[in-house]
This record gives structure tokens, sequence and C-alpha cells, in this order.
């Protein structure tokens, strides 16, 4: 227990070394220093709380989730009607009240039409409903309705899958640890430290990023397009305000056409000929083959690109794109160019979110909580300090050092995680302080037992540290999963607790224990005393 060899003593005071180096850039910053650019610089982040930042409210309009089920059930219905073989013939399709409703044209082919929709369905969670009902009405008119667990199932997907995009295009923006969570059903928080103007923020997230690429028909008039007037199965879309086309519309096929979801990537570039910002898509195998039939059976025929409802532009497809690369263009700068590729490489919001609330923390509140901080870990490391060394003579003054160590380790261990610091971080450290001394009580008053027993001094030392480290040991590792519960279903500032509890809990075990240990066996081996005053 109190055998150290040179390697291994070298080895410890490295670690402490390497922790200390990664600490200084932090300390350095908060103290309103400039650290050279020349030099590794991990930083500490710090949280809303503490530097200030931006905070937007997020919410999503269920009514549009169930509209976009709707229109994909209707297209699989008529898909899978239409390659059946034989043929299911129908109707039209009817999707008023928020339900599917169409006519078979032979009305012997029930059973068969049934047959070939019940795959559709899926069972809603754990509901024991399915998503959707069928019914036959009259003999041959079905209704396919949606279910309540079926909408609600799809709703907590959807603001599932929008959090993670919301993620993804605040994570390209370069910003450092945002705090993006839900809230509630229909709701996501977003709060980044650091931002203070949080317009890109919202231009960003506004945006829904939902690409589709669809043929246009331009058998219909643009009077009969001004009076909304367009026959079933087309839509009228209008151009975007940036599009050279601004102010009038165009119509399209409203089912099929291919969609943005199988983009492998996007970049902003230039166009080749004429120098404007362009966004150039990589498309997966499967949505670059799609691609390459589509025009190469439309060759001659304009398709237009769509972008959250507005069209972009409606270039001819003068020849097959058979690469799987295409190009975006429509009157962008080289901003509104960046923005469209990241939302398009994060993915397309699979739900509209408007903002609903807005506020900017300024950060002279932070700078108060980090003074008041410091004063309160300042004002409890010192009683600390002075009734451990009022209580244990050296071992006391072995704790203090133990004390600062572990106090350094801990801010060089989340500088070199670039993990986020936030109030209730500080508070996790002022907790620490005082956890952090418990090993070095254990253990000196298990020497003191160990003395009043007769034991000699380094014997009474190596059983000191031998019995005491296993009640440190179990209470650390109660502390620990404690710790790491918080963290993974805590959120924001609990998290950041959660941190720096985990954190301290090993730095204070390598210091208290470790470190002390060594300390004392070097005094043992060199002080050979013959009592101990602890």
């Amino acid at each position: 227990m109190l055998d150290f060899p040179p390697w291994k003593r070298v080895f410890l005071w490295l670690i402490i070394l390497v922790a200390i180096a990664a600490m200084l850039p932090s300390a350095v910053t908060l103290a309103g220093g400039k650290w050279p650019e020349s030099l590794p610089d991990p930083e500490i982040n710090l949280g809303l709380d503490l530097a200030g930042g931006s905070h937007i409210l997020l919410e999503a309009d269920p009514s549009q989730v169930a509209n976009q089920r709707l229109e994909t059930m209707e297209e699989s219905v008529r898909t899978v009607l239409r390659d059946a073989e034989p043929r299911v013939r129908i109707g039209d399709i009817s999707t008023s009240d928020g339900r599917l409703s169409f006519l078979l044209d032979d009305p012997s082919q029930v059973d068969a039409a049934r047959d070939l929709i019940e795959p559709l369905t899926t069972g809603a969670g754990l509901t024991g409903q399915r998503d959707w009902t069928i019914e036959v009405v009259d003999g041959n008119r079905f209704v396919i309705t949606q279910t309540q667990a079926g909408l609600e199932l799809a709703v907590t997907q959807a603001m599932d899958s929008a959090t993670e995009v919301v993620r993804k295009r605040i994570d390209a923006l370069g910003t450092r640890e945002p705090n993006i969570m839900r809230q509630g059903d229909e709701r996501i928080v977003v709060q980044v430290p650091g931002l203070q103007d949080p317009q890109q923020l919202k231009d960003l997230l506004g945006q829904t990023a939902k690409l589709e690429f669809k043929l246009v028909d331009q058998s219909v008039l643009q009077s009969d397009i001004q009076q909304g007037i367009v026959p079933p199965g087309k839509e009228i879309v209008p151009y975007a305000a940036q599009s050279r086309f601004a102010g009038s519309s165009i119509v399209v096929n409203r089912l099929g056409g291919i969609r943005g979801d199988s983009l492998t990537n996007a970049q902003q570039t230039f166009d080749a000929q004429t120098n404007e910002p362009v966004v150039s898509i990589t498309f997966d195998p499967q949505g670059g083959a799609r691609f390459a039939r589509m025009t190469s059976e439309n060759v001659g025929k304009p398709f237009a690109i769509i972008l959250d409802g507005e069209a972009l532009s409606a270039p001819n497809i003068n020849e097959p794109i058979l690469g799987g690369t295409a190009q975006i263009s429509g009157g962008f700068t080289v901003e509104t160019a960046n923005q469209l590729a990241i939302a398009l490489r994060s993915g397309a919001l699979p739900v509209d979110l408007a903002v609903v609330e807005e506020r900017t923390v300024g950060p002279d509140l932070g700078a108060d909580s980090i003074r008041k901080g410091l004063i309160a870990m300042t004002v409890g490391s010192l009683l600390v300090i002075l009734l451990m060394i009022a209580s244990y003579g050296r071992f006391g003054v072995y704790a203090t050092f133990a004390l600062v160590l572990n106090v350094l380790m801990i801010l060089g261990i989340m500088s070199i995680m670039n993990t986020t610091l936030t109030l209730p971080g500080i508070a996790g450290f002022v907790l620490t302080i005082g956890a952090a001394v418990d090993a070095n009580v254990l253990i000196n008053e298990r020497i003191r037992e160990e003395r009043k027993r007769g034991r000699r001094v380094i014997a009474a030392v190596e059983n000191g540290y031998k019995e005491a480290s296993r009640a440190i040991y179990d209470a650390n590792i109660t502390n620990f999963i404690a710790g790491v519960l918080l963290f993974l279903f805590g959120s924001g500032p609990v998290r950041g607790f959660a941190i720096v509890l985990i954190i301290g809990l090993f730095t204070s075990v390598f210091t208290a224990v470790t470190m002390t240990r060594m300390w004392v066996a070097a005094w043992l081996r060199k002080a050979r005393p013959t009592d101990l005053n602890v």
C-alpha cells in the first residue's frame, strides 16, 4: 500500500501536470486575459446562465402531421392498387374531413382491395390499436381514418425527429454546447450560450427545408392558375420571393416526384457559367436512381425545384441526369445558399416550427453568478482547510494540497472534454469541495483507531488507508450511479451539475487517496517517526 517506485510517482505527477496544463487556457480566459493563438486552447464553455445567449421556444402544429400522413397514405393506396395483379381500379380519392374515401369500380374486388391496404397500417405503439381504421360502406366505398393513438404516436415521432434536426442545424453553425430539449408534446426549447443575435438562428430553424422535385404541367392556362382552377391531381405552387419569377405560380403534379430525404450531402458552391451562388446536392444510390429515371423519362419537359412549398426554379430537362448530383439555383446570396445547404444536410423538419417565445440573456447576470460562486467556493475552501489542519496537523496539510489539486483537475478535465459550466455546475464545485475531504477524514480517523489499538506507525497508516478505502469506494460508486442517472434522465442545468459531480468523484478519489498516500509514504521513509499526531 505504501510502496511507490519512481516510475509510479512520475506517472502520477504527469497526470496532475497534464490536467493543470489543460486548465490554464480557461483560467486565463476567465481572468480576462488572452491565450496565445499558437498554443492549444482546450476551454470550458460557459452555459447560458453564465455567458448569456439566446433562448428560443419553438412550437409545432399537430394538424400538419395529420395532413402529411393523409397525403402519404393516399399516395400509398394509389400505388398498391395500381400495381396489383389484377389492377384494382378506383375513382377519385376524397380527403375531406381528414380521412380517405374512394369507390371501387368493381365491387367484387372489395376483399382484394382490403388485403392490399391492410399492410399499410401498423400498430400504434403499445396501445393495442391500429394507426388507421379501414371501413367498407355501401358495399364498395372504402373509408380510411386516422386513429387518435396513431396520430399521437406520429406527433411524438415527428417531434423527436424535429429535435434531432434542430440539433444538427445548430451544431453546423459552430456554436458550442447548445441545450435543446422537448417541452411538453409540441414544443422544443433551444438555448445557445454566447449567441447575442438570434436572427440567424431563427432564420435557420424557421426553414423546414422540405425539398421536392416535381414535374410541371404546362397545359394549364395562366388565367386558370390565377383563379385557382387546376385539374384533379395537380396543385398550384408559387415562386419564391428570391426567384426571378416571383409573383407568379406554376402547376405541378400533387403526388409523385422525388423528395429531398434521399440527399447525402449539400454544399454551397458557385455556378461554373454564371458564377452565382448555388447549392450542389448529392443523392444516395436509391435517390440517384429515381432522379435519373425521372429525368430520362421526361427529357424536354420542365421540372420544378420546390423548397417549403415555394418553387425556386423550373428548368427544362435537357438531358438525363445520371450522376446522382444536381444544382439548386434561385437568386441566392452566399449566406442564404450556405443556410440552405446546412438545412438540407441536417434533413427536413418533419413539421413546421414557429417561434413562440424569444429572449436574449445578457452576460451581466452570468458574471455576477460567477463572482458569487467563486466567493462561495473560496470561503468554503478556507473553512474546510482551517478545520482539516486544526484537526489532523500534517495529514490535514496533505488533505489541503489534495483539495487544491482536485479543483484544478476538475477544471482541466472539463477543458479537455470541452464541457459546459453552468450555475448548477458551480454548485457542484462547492459540493465537491466538501465531499472531497470526506475521504481524508475517513482515512485519518481510521489511522487514529489503529494507533489506539497499539499498531506501529507504518502498520497503522497502511491499515488505515486499506480499511478506509473500502468505505470510500463504496460511497463513491453510489454517488457515481446517482450522477449517471442525473445525466441520462436530466437536461440542461441538471446535466451540468451531473457532469461536475461525476468528474469530481474520480478526481477526489485520485487526489484524496492515491496522492496523499504517496506523500505520506515519502514522509514516513524520510522522517521515520516513532509516533503520529493525527
